[in-house]
């Protein structure tokens, strides 16, 4: 384990709630921070769906699962595709036809980087993946969320993965605005790191969207819990780098290993903690292991998330969904 990984004492089999008939939909989990998610929140009893593209990737994943014990668990593929918001409303829709009820939902899906490109609908690839594919995804499952929260004792939750990056780069900066599908674009090709600062607004519209989605449901007196989440220095990604063995290396001094960068997704995903303090965990942003800490400026910014939220219908709705 890396350092920053042996700085708490959390401890997924004692620490979370038992989710003994519960259901949980996991993004992007074949690999990586949601394959160990998964793996926790299955061993506590939940039936957990493994949100996957690729279905050899998930058959596998889950056959390591099951290999390395679920205990009480059972763990079920879902295709799950961000990079078109049309696949990302038909996974929901799938996953209705399925269950009767859904009491978490992690977004942890996303893009890290890559080359600029537009999609056929001429917004940002990135922001297509990390944003409209979350917020379709989750606004249509909603419904059957609302559903799940009126049943007794009932404790429904919304955990979404940002990054420190949302308050870094072109983030940070207090001139930004979501507007137009132009605002979704940005290439920033005259930034130091332009694919750092794509995937800083990405990352920031995750929390907006989360701010937001918390302020609508509180005003319907909804009782579901929507939580931001910057899981820490993790080292998923050492493997696509030049030098991947020396990447590997250096990150493992500095990074923690997934099994333990899953730690406050399942914090916020299912800690007794934010049931017994609703109030004090609704909208928050959390850093590791499950610590509420202040986002940056941007991210704070109710005109912005309203914004956010308005052009983003605005754009869907242009498009068809």
């Amino acid at each position: 384990m890396g350092c920053l990984s042996r700085k708490h004492s959390f401890e997924p089999s004692k620490d979370l709630h038992d989710l003994t008939g519960k259901v949980v939909l996991v993004t992007g989990a074949n690999t990586g921070i949601g394959y160990e998610t998964v793996k926790h929140l299955a061993r506590r009893g939940a039936k957990v769906y493994l949100g996957a593209r690729d279905e050899s990737k998930a058959t596998g994943a889950i056959a390591k699962l099951e290999a390395e014990g679920l205990g009480r668990g059972q763990v079920v593929w879902l295709r799950v595709d961000y990079s078109d918001p049309r696949w990302a409303k038909a996974a929901a829709e799938e996953f209705m036809r399925r269950e009767a009820r859904l009491d978490i939902l992690i977004n942890n899906a996303a893009q890290l980087t890559g080359p600029f490109e537009k999609t056929s609908d001429g917004i940002s690839k990135l922001m297509v993946v990390n944003h409209f594919g979350t917020y379709v995804f989750t606004r249509s499952l909603l419904p059957l969320l609302i559903k799940t929260s009126q049943e007794p004792d009932s404790d429904v939750r919304i955990v979404t993965l940002t990054s420190i990056a949302h308050d870094r780069a072109r983030a940070a900066r207090p001139d930004i605005k979501f507007r137009e599908v132009r605002d979704f674009n940005g290439e920033f090709p005259d930034d130091s790191y332009p694919e750092w600062s794509r995937y800083s607004m990405t990352k920031l519209a995750n929390i907006l969207f989360t701010r937001e989605l918390q302020k609508r449901l509180d005003a319907s007196k909804s009782a579901i819990t929507c939580i931001s989440v910057h899981p820490g220095g993790v080292n998923t990604f050492a493997s696509r780098t030049p030098y991947p063995f020396l990447a590997s290396v250096v990150m493992g001094l500095f990074f923690s290993v997934p099994e333990t960068g899953a730690y406050t997704s399942c914090f916020a995903a299912a800690s007794p903690l934010v049931r017994r303090n609703p109030e004090k965990y609704r909208g928050a942003y959390l850093v590791p292991v499950g610590v509420i800490t202040e986002p940056g400026d941007n991210a704070k910014r109710d005109d912005l998330a309203l914004d956010l939220w308005e052009t983003t219908e605005k754009i869907l709705k242009e498009i068809g969904i």
